[in-house]
C-alpha cells in the first residue's frame, strides 16, 4: 500500500532524510540498488530502497486479503491504523507540551471506523461530533492551562486520522463495487508516489515547494500526473466498469491530494520537530508518514467516484 516515497519528487532526499545523516549500516545495505540519473551520475535516494519496496508489499498484501472476500475485516485494519497512528501523533505532541485525550480518542476512533462501514456517512459524522465532544469534556479535568492548544491538537487529530480513515470504510461500504473501489482510491495514490519518486530524483530540477520540501519538484509532480491519469483509466475501465477519461478525471484530483497531503505532512512534522513520526515499518519510518497523502486522498476519491460513476 506504500511505495518508497511519498508525493512528488522524493521528500525523502528532504535534510531530514539526507544520505549522510543515515546509519553506516543503512548506506552500505542501499549499495545493493543504486538509481543513476540519464548522464550517468548515482541518484543518493536517502534510504534502503529495498527494505522499503518490501515492507510496503507487506502491508499491501494485509490490506488485500483482508478485503477479499470478507470486506468487514478491513475495520479492523483501520482501527490497528487508527492506533497505531494515534500513539505516533501523541508522542509528537508531547515534544510540544500538548496532550491528546487518548482514552476517549481510542474508543471514539475505532468505533468511528465500525460506524462508517455498517452505517454509512451519517452514523460517521455522529460518531466524529460525539467522540469530539467527549474530547473536550476529558480536557476539562486538567484546568485552563493549556486548554486551547491541548483542544486544538484533539480536534486536529480527530479529524486528520480516525475520520479520514472513516473514508476509506465508505469507499469498501458501497453496495456494488466496494472492494474494488478501494483498491482504485489505492492503487491510484500510489501510482501518485512512485511516478513523482522516480521522476523527480532522476529528472527534477525545479523547486516547486522549497520552503516546505526542499526537494520536491515539478518534473516530480509531471510524473505524478501522469501516473495517476494511467492508473486511474485502467482502474476505472478494468475494475468499476466505467469510461476511461472518469479515471483521468480521478486521476488529476487525487494528484492534487496526494501532494497537498504530503506537503501537509512535512509541514506538520517540520512544525513538531520530528524527522519521522516512528519507526514503525522499516525502509518507510513511522505508519503516519506513510498515510500522509492517503488520508488526504481518500475523501476525494469517494466524492469524485460517488459523482461520476
Amino acid at each position: 500500500m506504500t511505495t518508497p516515497s511519498s508525493g512528488s519528487g522524493g521528500d525523502d532526499l528532504s535534510p531530514e532524510h539526507r544520505p549522510d545523516e543515515s546509519s553506516s549500516a543503512d548506506q552500505a545495505a542501499g549499495q545493493r540498488f543504486v538509481l543513476h540519473k540519464p548522464g550517468g551520475e548515482p541518484v543518493k535516494t536517502g534510504r534502503n530502497l529495498p527494505v522499503a519496496i518490501a515492507s510496503g508489499c507487506v502491508l499491501g498484501a494485509l490490506v488485500f486479503f483482508s478485503i477479499f472476500p470478507w470486506p468487514q475485516l478491513f475495520t479492523i485494519i483501520t482501527s490497528l491504523a487508527v492506533l497505531i497512528g494515534l500513539r505516533e501523533v501523541n508522542r509528537a505532541f508531547a515534544g510540544k507540551g500538548m496532550r491528546l485525550a487518548l482514552a476517549p480518542m481510542v474508543a471514539g476512533g475505532v468505533a468511528m471506523q465500525v460506524c462508517a462501514y455498517f452505517g454509512g456517512t451519517e452514523w460517521l459524522v455522529g460518531a466524529t461530533a460525539l467522540t469530539a465532544i467527549a474530547l473536550l469534556v476529558w480536557r476539562l479535568r486538567g484546568g485552563s492551562e493549556g486548554f486551547v492548544a491541548d483542544a486544538a491538537a484533539n480536534l486536529f487529530t480527530l479529524v486528520y486520522l480516525p475520520f479520514l480513515l472513516g473514508t476509506w470504510q465508505l469507499l469498501i461500504s458501497h453496495p456494488d463495487d466496494g472492494q474494488f473501489r478501494l483498491v482504485t482510491f489505492i492503487v491510484v495514490t500510489i501510482s501518485s508516489d512512485i511516478g513523482g519518486y522516480f521522476v523527480g530524483i532522476l529528472l527534477g530540477r525545479h523547486k516547486m515547494a522549497p520552503v516546505i520540501s526542499p526537494n520536491k519538484t515539478w518534473e516530480g509532480f509531471g510524473g505524478s500526473v501522469v501516473g495517476c491519469a494511467v492508473a486511474g483509466a485502467l482502474c476505472v475501465v478494468l475494475m468499476l466498469d466505467g469510461p476511461w477519461w472518469v479515471g483521468v478525471v480521478l486521476g488529476l484530483a487525487v494528484v492534487l491530494a496526494a501532494t497537498v497531503g504530503d506537503l501537509m505532512e512535512s509541514l506538520f512534522k517540520r512544525d513538531l520537530g520530528v524527522k519521522d513520526m516512528g519507526s514503525f515499518m522499516p525502509g518507510h519510518g513511522g505508519l503516519m508518514d506513510r498515510l500522509d497523502s492517503l488520508l488526504i486522498a481518500a475523501p476525494v476519491v469517494w466524492v469524485v467516484l460517488g459523482f461520476l460513476l
